[in-house]
């Protein structure tokens, strides 16, 4: 074992400095080369370790979208009412934003995280049993659904949570048709080679406000215009059921959704059980459990 890999050893110091810092990543993408399941081949594996990402369409049946769109319907209305620390709201307004740790609290959706399919990909990528770091419903109505800014998840998960490595991926599976026009998912292609530190340090319980509009831990506009002029732009979008998979540092974000089309979204966080949470490497306390489960 390295000195980096030893528990509580900083291998990616975030909001620590007074100005950004790229740092090569030190971990793999793929964590097992050696195919052991038949959903993806070895060019799809190869396209998530060179891309960061892999875009499926229907992945899921039209029974199977059905269900999980009548699960998301009536969840939205039983949040309205409720001040439940796991309903997020949007800045300004009551609308329900997100709805965290749906794996637990919902039977539909905690089988969704254990679909063979789906757990074959997550297990060839991440070379092994992983457990549900975070899910949430993300909510984006037409008109007013506000925009995520442009971030690398394992950023906070590292700074926030004190998940230690890069092995980890996220899964968004589109409950309504993602379009070009609906404030759909954009990602950097290969920025997941580079840790962007972040400047700022992580006021206490900043997630109460993060969760609603994220300010700190966002990277400096600098990075991102020479991360998009190094690797481009690609919105992998689709109809409901499609599904998108993707590294934890890759850089992602998404505008608000002016249009008349609402975009909705299962998100779900799969963590290797060889990564678990440590103490945050830059923040007074840890997120709480629905957040950052620490508990399973």
């Amino acid at each position: 074992m390295t000195e980096a890999m030893r528990v509580g050893v900083d291998a990616y110091p975030t909001r620590k400095a007074d100005r950004p810092q790229w740092l090569e990543r030190q971990d793999p993408v793929v964590y097992n080369q050696v195919l052991n399941q038949e959903v993806i081949d070895k060019e799809q594996l190869a396209f998530y370790e060179e891309n960061g990402y892999l875009f499926f369409e229907s992945f899921f049946t039209d029974g199977e979208v059905a269900a999980y769109k009548s699960e998301l319907k009536q969840l939205l209305e039983d949040s309205r009412n409720t001040d439940r620390p796991e309903i997020v709201r949007e800045p300004g307004s009551d609308e329900v934003r997100s709805v965290f740790a749906v794996h637990r609290s919902n039977e539909v959706f905690r089988e969704l995280t254990a679909h063979p399919r789906l757990q074959a990909v997550v297990q060839q990528i991440l070379g092994g049993p992983v457990y549900v770091h975070q899910s949430r419903i993300n909510f984006k109505p037409g008109f007013t659904g506000k925009e995520f800014y442009w971030h690398s998840d394992f950023e906070t998960w590292h700074a926030e949570d004190g998940m230690p490595r890069m092995r980890a991926l996220s899964c968004s599976l589109a409950l309504e048709d993602n379009t070009i026009f609906n404030g759909s998912l954009m990602v950097v292609p290969g920025s997941h080679r580079v840790f962007v530190s972040c400047v700022g340090a992580t006021p206490d319980n900043h997630y109460r406000d993060s969760l609603r509009k994220q300010e700190i831990g966002v990277p400096d506009q600098e990075s991102l215009t020479k991360l998009v002029e190094q690797y481009g732009l690609k919105m992998p979008v689709g109809k409901a059921g499609s599904l998108l998979l993707f590294d934890c540092n890759l850089m992602h974000g998404s505008s608000g959704n002016i249009s008349p089309l609402p975009r909705s979204n299962v998100f779900c966080v799969f963590n290797s059980v060889e990564n678990r949470l440590e103490e945050p490497f830059s923040a007074a306390q840890p997120r709480p459990d629905f957040i950052a489960t620490r508990s399973e």
